[in-house]
Formats: structure tokens, C-alpha cells, sequence
């Protein structure tokens, strides 16, 4: 059995298939059409010859009024065929479509799950003694306790950037792999603020990052001592690289695209590696439709195009960041 996405690839393709063979029959109708036409011209003129000739014509008439009806008969029957082809057509169309949301609901479901992973990730970090232990008390062993700790997570997990411990204070204290961050206070950033405030996990969304020199998120939770106070926050850099594993899987034509877009319609990643953090898709119908909220899955047609859709659900404890899946699809 093959997977959800090979089969929509194959459907699509035999959907295609379809749609080229509907195009060459179309063609071939309108040469039929071609032909009654000139046909019932002939017969026109066959007639006004037969009406000429008077008596000695009679026959000929009658011949060119068969004609007549024959070239009637035929242009009409054409005309159904076309209708019918061209309903054909439309209902391909829409077979694709419905395959195509199910691809773009299958992505972003992927990434969802993903990122869960790395919610739990973090979560589960900061309840290990070597990390609450740097922030209770902060000596050179306890930290040096915590980064190999840390180091031992990067090398395990290899989805990660960096790693941090930072106090209550906002000082980073502990880095796992760039050290020059140390030191720095991070009291000022919106990611540390709400941890602390909310005594909850918080996840940015997808950011380009000067120090880690590439795209990522941020998770951070808060860190407790045994009585539940928070003393600190522990925060993980994701390498959004990793997401290009579920979207290179994605089996989409060749001249079909895939888009990820942020909650306000930006590219934050594409099959072709372009735009990202720059394009806005905004102007599709799309893409305007689940930002708005009118709708959380479904497809339209634009300029000749399928344009499928699908928004994040989350996956249990993770909520999502309001993101969208968009798979662009030709129906030409």
C-alpha cells in the first residue's frame, strides 16, 4: 500500500491524464463541428442548384435536404458532446483539487507534530536537576555541569541551533554551543517576558537569527525549583532546516509549488527555497480566505490555477502559530 501522498500523486497525474485526453477529444469535436457546418452550407447551396434546375433537380433536392438534416443532427450532437466533455473537465478539475488540500492538510499536519516534538522537548529539559541547579546555585561546576548536559542534547538531537539557561536577572548563564552569548541579557526580549510571566512555555514564530545565523524558533519554558517558583528560563533554537525533510517528501508535480506562510501570509518556507520572510501571498483568494477565517481547508481556482489550503490545527499540548499550508496545482 502506498502512502496518503503517493496515492494523491498518482490520482493527480491519472486526473491530468484525463484532462489531456478531454483536450484532444474537444479538438476532434470541433472538427466534427467543422464539418456539419460545411455540410449544411452544401446543402444550402445544393438546394438553390436543385431549385434552379426545376423539375430535373427534384432529386438532387431531396438528397440536399437529407444533407441538410444529417449536418443539423450532427452539429447539435456535437455541441452536447462538447458540453459534456467540458463538464468532464470541470469535475477533474475538482478531483484534483480535493486531492491537493489533502496534501496540504498531510504537510502542515507533519510540521505540527514536529514541532510538538520540540515543545516536549523543551518541557522536559527544564525539569533536569543539572539545569535547576546552575540557577539555584550558580557555580562554575554546576555550570559546567548544565553545558555538558546541554552539549550531550545537541549531539543527540542535532535539531538544534543553541541551547540556554538564563536567570530571572535575563542573563544568559549557560550556552551550549555559542559561548559568546553568555553574559548577555536577554531581560528586554518578548520571549523571556512572557515566560516569566506566564509561567508557560513560549514559541516564537519562525525568525531569521543574527547569532545563530539562520532561520529558527525559539521555545523557551519557565524553570522551577521544588516549591514551583520560577528561577529561571530554558530556551532551545530550532534549525528550521529540519522542516525541509517533511516538505522535500512532498510528492507534488514539477510545476506544481508548495508554500509555508506565517498568520500574516508570509512565505516562511517553499519547495523552491525562495522568498522566505519576503513574499507575501496575500493577493490570492486563498490565501486571503483562511487568513481571514472564513475557512480552515478547502481550494480555489485562480488564473487557471488550483490553489489548496489547508491551516493549522496544532497537535495536543502545541497550538500552532496560526500558519498555512498552500499547494498551487496547474489545471491548464
Amino acid at each position: 500500500m502506498g502512502t496518503t501522498l503517493e496515492k494523491n500523486l498518482n490520482v493527480s497525474i491519472l486526473m491530468n491524464d484525463l484532462k489531456n485526453e478531454n483536450r484532444q477529444m474537444q479538438e476532434v469535436m470541433k472538427k466534427i463541428q467543422d464539418i456539419s457546418m460545411k455540410s449544411n452550407i452544401l446543402a444550402l447551396n445544393s438546394g438553390i442548384e436543385a431549385a434552379r434546375a426545376g423539375q430535373a433537380g427534384r432529386g438532387f433536392a431531396v438528397v440536399a435536404t437529407e444533407i441538410k438534416k444529417f449536418a443539423e443532427i450532427s452539429l447539435h450532437a456535437s455541441k452536447e458532446s462538447e458540453a459534456l466533455i467540458n463538464n468532464i473537465q470541470q469535475k477533474a478539475n475538482e478531483i484534483i483539487a480535493v486531492k491537493t488540500v489533502d496534501v496540504a492538510y498531510d504537510t502542515i499536519d507533519k510540521i505540527d507534530r514536529n514541532l510538538f516534538e520540540r515543545n516536549c522537548d523543551v518541557q522536559a529539559w527544564a525539569t533536569f536537576d543539572a539545569i535547576k541547579d546552575c540557577l539555584t546555585d550558580p557555580t562554575l561546576e554546576a555550570k559546567k555541569t548544565a553545558q555538558s548536559f546541554m552539549n550531550n542534547i545537541y549531539e543527540i538531537y542535532e535539531v538544534y541551533f543553541d541551547l540556554f539557561v538564563v536567570d530571572l536577572s535575563g542573563e544568559i548563564i549557560v550556552a551550549s554551543q555559542n559561548q559568546s552569548q553568555v553574559g548577555k541579557n536577554m531581560a528586554d526580549r518578548e520571549w523571556f517576558k512572557e515566560t516569566v510571566r506566564t509561567n508557560r512555555v513560549h514559541v516564537t514564530d519562525m525568525y531569521h537569527s543574527s547569532v545563530v545565523d539562520g532561520y529558527t524558533m525559539g521555545y523557551s519554558s519557565p524553570v522551577r525549583n521544588e516549591a514551583g517558583d520560577v528561577i529561571g528560563v530554558f530556551t532551545t533554537r530550532f534549525n528550521w532546516q529540519f522542516i525541509y525533510d517533511i516538505i522535500d517528501r512532498v510528492k507534488i508535480d514539477e510545476k506544481s509549488k508548495l508554500y509555508v506562510i506565517n498568520s500574516e501570509g508570509y512565505v516562511i518556507a517553499s519547495k523552491d527555497r525562495l522568498g522566505i520572510l519576503e513574499t507575501k501571498l496575500s493577493n490570492l483568494k486563498a490565501v486571503e480566505t483562511v487568513l481571514a477565517g472564513r475557512s480552515q481547508r478547502g481550494y480555489t481556482i485562480e488564473n487557471n490555477r488550483i490553489y489548496a489550503y489547508s491551516l493549522t490545527e496544532g497537535y495536543n499540548a502545541y497550538k500552532g502559530k496560526g500558519w498555512s499550508v498552500i499547494v498551487e496545482e496547474s489545471i491548464v
